[in-house]
């Protein structure tokens, strides 16, 4: 018998047992999500909770052994945050092993040979990343992984095998759990009224609402944080695909490629990643006669704050579906679709080859739609598993090599910064996966003497693209919608400096200094707290006005709050409506956000009676009423207009009636030039920066008198810091900062979003000031005090 048999005939009589065994074990019965449920996933009017979401998969990583799911923590309200690995049972024994090749083909510094890589490349397995859920009113995303999660826990044909074999998914049915359970529970109570499917008038993470998904380099949040750290910065996936629903009258479905512009510092490959992907996605979805897929539409991939996976080695792919009204089915007719942002839904064109016809439009559908999205990817992900690691670890070599033209380093010097700024810039770095250094000795670089200590931010390592973007100044080009044509505005925010925002001076150097440097440090440890204020047994009784119609803005306040220990209470509608808010607060903020949302709310039917009707005429006589018996009212941004219009203050808004075409600022860093010597100014620099996203600019009217103090004024030499603007010309030298004298109390106004989601930090201190000024109102006016009332 030749060697070759003999040995094949040892290993089958060897394995005889365990192939026995196998056989005789009894076979458990994979449950069906609607076995669990109750209902099909998808199905018209029902929506399972993340109670129920959970329970089933459980349930089925308990009989399945393609399918671990682990608790990776807990949300901010509680809730389990939890994430599935999904693979072949041979791989999912192997898991730690394909970890480890992973960790060193994301560092090519562990790498010793070309020769080790080829090997890693061809032994590896292709990591893909897909999430749901983080927006919860996009119901079908926290839905659909029910139905995926079965799927390759089951199929038995060769493209399911085929994915199980050459990737380990790791899937998260929702980035946002305690949404997701809200959004189930609102959907439920609204079921037979006239405002079945209205999303919730509440916002649906507990402090920033849709902004969750725009804190993928701040990570504020719990959520993004437990993602970060437990799923990205351990597998580094080469593909993170990013479920998410969009509007109802536009196209069925959207995927990559993005438009222009890209973010300079993301990878060439990783752009080219995308479009093949998200293109080969389109084509097999139209080949399973699916219509409305349109494709280098409508989003672009300039900002980090939604594309963490851009800087760390991997492709996002955001795809967005069509949405009902929650689960409730619509109607859409063809005429009634629209386009906008590079595609016209009612024509072809190559971007969008077969419109969708129009008509019923329901859960069921998205929840295919989306299904068959994630499964061409993974399709993908398995066809070209040596080509996507293959890229990935070139990526990583290009990035500890340095990009052309690219400093050495970023220098960032301990002393005289400002300390919560410092504190959270080298935090976001080091868990961003950015190695940060100390100079272990005083050197000298640039004709700069730098101190022992000073934090050094070397580029010679595989997330510098990371560090580099969030320290560097952006230019957001100049684009038109075609040449010759009207300027294209930005799709969102278009800067994410983070020195500016956060008061820290930061040099890049193209020299490395000539010292010892320690190794990685971790991110310091940091107590925040506001002397003068956080501090005193009495506080300022401070009241955040929250909207029925949710708003960000006054979530983000609260956080920035809690992060403080600034005690506050949320007022609503009804609060103010009921009046005699002196007696309760010394401070109300009022957020950025339409005046004529606040005032007039939600409309009658719209909502259950409770959340109708916005502040009305009663509420807002009543802020008035709380000024002028010596109240502090504090309004950011958009929210300025409430007291300036109902309060008829002797403040006119100098951009107010430009068109957009003529002045418009989607998100932007500018100067702020301060008065130095004003309370509401201690402790800032004279020359700081302002956080302008489409805001208001200030000047007196003319009977103003000395009733109207300009406290702050937008630069007029030097106007743009950072990102992009139209129409400056109308902005620069204008009111940014002012404070408006009325009747015993004062209305601070705010042209801009001093507490920017968690960034401005540079600002934050204009707040506390206007808070620790109204205490001494309070003192002054006799007003009873916070401890009096037991707080």
């Amino acid at each position: 018998m030749p060697v070759r048999q003999w040995c094949a005939l040892a290993t089958a009589l060897l394995l005889l047992p365990e192939l026995a065994s196998a056989q005789a074990a009894p076979q458990v019965a994979i449950p069906t999500p609607s076995s669990v449920l109750g209902f099909r996933v998808g199905a018209d009017r029902r929506l399972a909770d993340w109670n129920e979401v959970t329970d089933y998969l459980n349930r089925l990583a308990d009989v399945s052994d393609r399918v671990r799911l682990d608790t990776l923590g807990t949300t901010t309200l509680g809730r389990p945050f939890v994430a599935l690995t999904i693979s072949s049972a041979a791989n999912l024994r192997q898991l730690e092993r394909y970890l480890e090749l992973q960790r060193k083909l994301a560092d090519p510094r562990r790498v010793e040979s070309e020769l080790e890589a080829e090997e890693l490349i061809r032994q590896g397995r292709a990591i893909v990343l897909i999430t749901g859920g983080i927006h919860s009113t996009e119901v079908g995303s926290h839905q659909m992984p029910m139905r995926l999660a079965y799927r390759l826990a089951t199929g038995d044909d060769a493209e399911t095998r085929l994915i199980l074999d050459e990737v380990i998914l790791l899937l998260v049915p929702s980035l946002n759990p305690d949404g997701s359970q809200l959004v189930a529970d609102w959907y439920e109570s609204t079921l037979g009224q006239p405002w079945e499917g209205a999303s919730p008038p509440f916002l649906y993470h507990h402090y920033v609402g849709h902004d969750d998904n725009r804190d993928w380099y701040a990570f504020t949040q719990k959520e993004t944080r437990l993602a970060i750290t437990k799923l990205h910065n351990v597998w580094h996936p080469q593909i993170v695909h990013d479920i998410h629903q969009m509007g109802s009258q536009g196209p069925r479905f959207f995927v990559p490629p993005w438009t222009d512009p890209v973010e300079p510092n993301v990878d060439p490959l990783l752009i080219a990643g995308v479009n093949a992907l998200g293109t080969a996605m389109a084509w097999e979805m139209y080949g399973q006669g699916k219509t409305g897929i349109v494709v280098n539409a409508i989003f672009d991939a300039w900002t980090p704050a939604r594309a963490y996976q851009h800087y760390h080695g991997g492709v996002r792919v955001l795809t967005e579906t069509a949405s009902a009204r929650l689960a409730t089915p619509i109607t859409v007719p063809f005429d009634s679709l629209t386009g906008g942002r590079g595609v016209d839904v009612r024509e072809r064109s190559w971007r969008f080859p077969d419109p969708w016809p129009g008509g019923e439009w329901r859960l069921s559908e998205i929840v295919d739609y989306m299904e068959a999205g994630a499964f061409a990817l993974l399709k993908q992900a398995a066809h070209y598993r040596e080509r996507w690691l293959s890229n990935f670890y070139q990526i990583g070599l290009r990035a500890i090599g340095g990009g052309e033209g690219w400093p050495r380093a970023f220098i960032i010097p301990a002393a005289g910064q400002n300390p919560d700024g410092l504190a959270d810039l080298l935090r976001i770095l080091v868990t961003g996966d950015v190695e940060v250094r100390r100079a272990q000795a005083d050197f000298v670089l640039g004709g700069r003497r730098y101190a022992a200590g000073t934090y050094v931010v070397p580029m010679a390592q595989p997330y510098s693209g990371f560090a580099k973007t969030l320290l560097e100044v952006q230019r957001y080009p100049e684009l038109r919608e075609y040449p010759g044509g009207p300027l294209r505005t930005p799709y969102d925010a278009t800067a994410h400096t983070l020195p500016l925002l956060m008061g820290v001076a930061v040099v890049a150097v193209h020299d490395l200094p000539a010292v010892e440097l320690s190794d990685p440090i971790p991110a310091p440890s940091h107590k925040k707290e506001v002397p003068g204020l956080t501090n005193r047994r009495r506080q300022p009784r401070v009241g955040i006005y929250e909207p029925w119609v949710p708003s960000m803005d006054a979530g983000w306040t609260r956080w920035v709050f809690d992060e403080y220990g600034i005690r506050y209470e949320q007022l609503r509608d009804a609060d103010a409506r009921a009046g005699n808010l002196r007696a309760r607060f010394d401070a109300i903020l009022l957020p950025d956000f339409s005046a004529e949302r606040m005032v007039e709310g939600h409309g009658r039917g719209t909502m259950p009676p409770q959340y109708v009707g916005g502040l009305g005429e009663a509420g807002v006589a009543a802020l008035e009423q709380f000024v002028r018996a010596g109240g502090t009212l504090i309004a950011f941004n958009d929210g300025t207009q409430l007291p300036i219009e109902q309060f008829q203050l002797p403040v006119e808004d100098v951009v107010a009636g430009l068109d957009r075409s003529e002045f418009y600022v989607p998100g932007s860093i500018l100067r702020l030039e301060l008065e130095p010597d004003h309370w509401l100014t201690e402790g800032v620099p004279r020359r700081t920066v302002a956080w302008f996203e489409r805001g208001p600019a200030f000047e007196p009217e003319a009977d103003a008198g000395d009733r109207v103090e300009i406290v702050g004024r937008f630069g007029e030499d030097e106007l743009l810091l950072s990102g992009w603007i139209s129409g400056g010309e109308h902005l620069g030298g204008h009111g940014a900062l002012a404070v408006v004298r009325h009747g015993r109390g004062r209305v601070i106004l705010f042209g801009f979003r001093p507490q920017y989601r968690g960034q401005a930090i540079a600002t934050y201190p204009l707040i506390f000031n206007a808070l620790k000024k109204s205490l001494e109102s309070a003192a002054a006016s006799g007003a009873r005090r916070l401890g009096d009332q037991g707080y």
